[in-house]
């Protein structure tokens, strides 16, 4: 993954192709070239990449990294309070709430739509199998944070334990099996 420091770097060997450019294009009219109007193109072009390049140096691209947590994939993020991400069918309860953690932490944005609802909800699923053929989504937990703050430290999990039992993992506690 590159790191805001590279971002920095591309930008600045951007700035330095799009002073090249301008100076190309500023030759290309002084000599009365043919290229001069494609040179005019291609400097506005370069300039616009290298301030993008700049822009993404700044926006810091760290994830957080919870202890106990698996990885996830996302399903469905539509840039508002809702949600969803797939987890493995061996997932134990532990690993779930420290990935519904975890996945808490990497959605925040203040750039979010809550659309009037101050909190976001991840909800963390998996695929079972019964048989061949036959796919069955299983919401496993939920995880509810704030919008607003980026340290919540009043969120609100909720892990479905009857429905961590109907998954076939061999790591799940028989008492939470029976219940």
């Amino acid at each position: 993954m590159i790191t805001p420091a590279e971002f920095l770097i591309y930008a600045q060997w951007a700035g330095i192709a799009t002073a090249v450019f301008a100076a190309i294009a500023v030759l290309s009219f002084l000599f009365k070239w043919g290229i001069r109007f494609q040179m005019i193109g291609v400097t506005g072009f370069t300039a616009v990449l290298a301030f993008g390049l700049f822009a993404l140096g700044l926006e810091p691209f760290t994830r957080t990294v919870i202890p106990g947590a698996v990885r996830y994939s996302t399903v469905y993020d539509g840039g508002g309070s809702q949600v969803v991400i797939v987890v493995p069918e061996t997932i134990t309860e532990t690993e779930l709430e420290a990935t519904l953690k975890q996945a808490a932490s990497n959605f925040f944005s203040l750039g979010r739509l809550g659309q009037g609802e101050p909190q976001m909800t991840i909800r963390a699923r998996t695929v079972l199998h019964p048989e061949p053929g036959v796919s069955q989504p299983l919401v496993l937990g939920q995880i509810k944070r704030s919008l607003a703050s980026r340290t919540d430290d009043q969120m609100e999990i909720e892990i479905y334990r009857d429905r961590l039992a109907q998954l076939p993992a061999a790591d799940v506690p028989s008492d939470v099996r029976q219940q």
